[in-house]
C-alpha cells in the first residue's frame, strides 16, 4: 500500500497544508493592519496640518490690524504655510512643520509686545486653536512613529519577512526630529531683561 493511498497520510498532509495556509493568511492580515495603521496615522497628521494651515489666515488677519511693523514676519508665515501644504514625505512634513512651529512661536512672542493684540478675543481664540492643533500633531506623530516602528520590526522578523518580501513591502520612514528640534533651547536672554 502506497503512502498516497493511506487515509491517515492524506489527512495529515491536508491538515498541515491548511495550518500553513492559515498561518500565512494571519501573517498577511497582520501586515495589512500595520500598513493601514501607518496610512491612517499619516492621514490624521495631514488633517491636522491642514487645519493649522487654515487657521494661519485668521491669525494673520487678526495680527495685521495691530502689527503693521511686523509685516515681514506675517509674510514668512504665509509663505511657510504653502511649504507645509506641499510637503509629501514624512521627512519633508517634519521639516516644514518644525519651521512653522518656530515661526509661530516667534510670532506669539512678538505679539507679547502688543498689549491690545494680546487682549483681543479673536487673537486669543486663534492662538489657542493653533496651540491645541500643534499638541495634537505631536501626539499623532508619536502614534505614526510607533506604527512605523512596529511595521518595520515585523517585516524583518521570521516568518513575516518571507511574506513581506513576496508582497514587496519595504521599511517606512519615521517622522524624525529635525536638527533644529534636537538642539537645546537657550532661554537665558529671557531672564536678563
Amino acid at each position: 500500500m502506497a503512502l498516497a493511498d493511506n487515509p491517515v497520510v492524506i489527512t495529515f498532509v491536508v491538515l498541515v497544508t491548511l495550518a500553513v495556509g492559515g498561518y500565512i493568511v494571519v501573517i498577511y492580515n497582520g501586515l495589512i493592519r500595520l500598513r493601514k495603521n501607518i496610512d491612517e496615522s499619516m492621514g490624521n497628521i495631514d488633517v491636522l496640518l491642514k487645519q493649522r494651515s487654515e487657521e494661519i489666515p485668521n491669525l494673520v488677519d487678526t495680527e495685521q490690524e495691530y502689527m503693521s511693523y511686523e509685516r515681514e514676519t506675517l509674510q514668512k508665515i504665509t509663505s511657510q504655510r504653502t511649504e507645509v501644504q506641499n510637503a509629501s514625505t514624512p521627512k519633508q512634513k517634519a521639516e516644514a512643520d518644525q519651521q512653522m512651529r518656530s515661526m509661530l512661536g516667534n510670532l506669539f512672542a512678538v505679539a507679547e509686545d502688543y498689549p491690545e493684540l494680546k487682549s483681543n478675543q479673536q487673537f486669543q481664540k486663534v492662538q489657542q486653536r493653533i496651540s491645541d492643533i500643534q499638541d495634537k500633531i505631536s501626539s499623532r506623530r508619536e502614534f505614526y512613529n510607533d506604527s512605523v516602528t512596529t511595521y518595520n520590526t515585523r517585516i524583518n522578523q521570521i516568518p513575516y519577512n518571507i511574506v513581506a518580501s513576496l508582497l514587496g513591502y519595504t521599511e517606512k520612514e519615521v517622522f524624525e526630529a529635525t536638527e533644529q528640534e534636537k538642539q537645546n533651547v537657550d532661554i537665558s536672554d529671557e531672564f536678563n531683561s
